[in-house]
């Protein structure tokens, strides 16, 4: 009896040690596998060229004070700062793994992967990158106009060939959504934040939204077909045709409508933080 206490009092001890012991070790697992899931999130944004795509978000900054009848003279010397800070892309692209890391299934990650580490998809993704990140010196819009023009005269398939290119990562309509919604995010944001002299009625300006939104829709496609011109202009008609049929599989639709999503949601909500910093430029607050 007494030669059995203390085995008993070290399984009291003991038990309780190994309990710590291998929760601990769970959560170094869990560590561990989330780590792992997060370098093949950050691999597949590089390998598709999203993380470009997220980077060139910040572009637009320049055109956000124009949304609200402003221009970035008006913020003066602090613009840029303000600009930079708004649209770090460690910030966007952190937040876009957040959402991927949710929602992204390894199977539609794996597929698409896939696809674009071919040598077409890479070139694909060399040419989208460089077209991303082209500043206001080159006018894309203009120059890819008059690449459509040039096959419209000529009676080109090429031009059928980008809008079917085009509809395929923007099935539903989505664009003119989500642009709107951009837009709506953005002004009501500022306005709420003392941005603007008069507040805006959020209800007026869905209704005038609304009434604009064929005209939007319309722009969006010519600017879209304008933009694929000059974008895939070195790509030859054979290898777009085995684009459109990759992005036509119902896996790389799932994938590019998350991908569309997440963009836009990341645009959305640096445009309402960015609403935030003007108004504390223009109050004279300390930044």
């Amino acid at each position: 009896m007494i030669a059995a206490r203390p085995n008993a009092l070290v399984r009291q001890v003991v038990s309780p040690v190994l309990m710590l012991a291998l929760a601990l070790v769970l959560v170094m697992a869990a560590n561990a596998a989330r780590a792992a899931e997060r370098d093949r999130l950050v691999a597949f944004l590089n390998v598709t060229g999203f993380d470009v795509a997220l980077d060139s978000i910040a572009l637009s900054a320049a055109k956000a004070p124009g949304m609200l009848g402003l221009s970035a003279s008006d913020f003066g010397e602090q613009w840029s700062r303000i600009a930079e800070d708004v649209f770090g892309t460690g910030k966007m692209r952190t937040m876009a793994l957040d959402i991927l890391e949710e929602t992204l299934s390894d199977e539609d990650l794996a597929h698409a992967a896939a696809f674009y580490a071919t040598p077409l998809g890479q070139r694909l993704v060399e040419v989208e990158n460089a077209s991303h990140m082209v500043g206001e010196e080159i006018d894309k819009r203009a120059i890819g106009e008059e690449l459509i023009a040039r096959m419209v005269e000529t009676g080109s398939p090429r031009a059928g060939l980008l809008s079917d290119l085009n509809a395929a990562v923007d099935s539903g309509d989505v664009a003119v959504r989500a642009v709107q919604e951009l837009q709506l995010r953005f002004m009501m944001a500022a306005s709420n934040a003392g941005v603007l002299e008069r507040r805006i009625d959020e209800g007026r300006l869905r209704a005038l939204m609304r009434e604009n939104r064929d005209s939007l829709r319309l722009d969006l496609k010519r600017s879209g077909l304008a933009a694929a011109a000059y974008t895939y202009r070195d790509i030859s008609d054979e290898d777009l045709r085995d684009y459109l049929e990759a992005l036509r599989d119902p896996q790389m639709q799932r994938v590019y409508e998350l991908m569309n999503a997440v963009q836009w949601e990341v645009t959305a909500d640096r445009y309402e933080a960015l609403a935030k910093r003007m108004a504390e430029v223009g109050t004279g607050q300390e930044l």
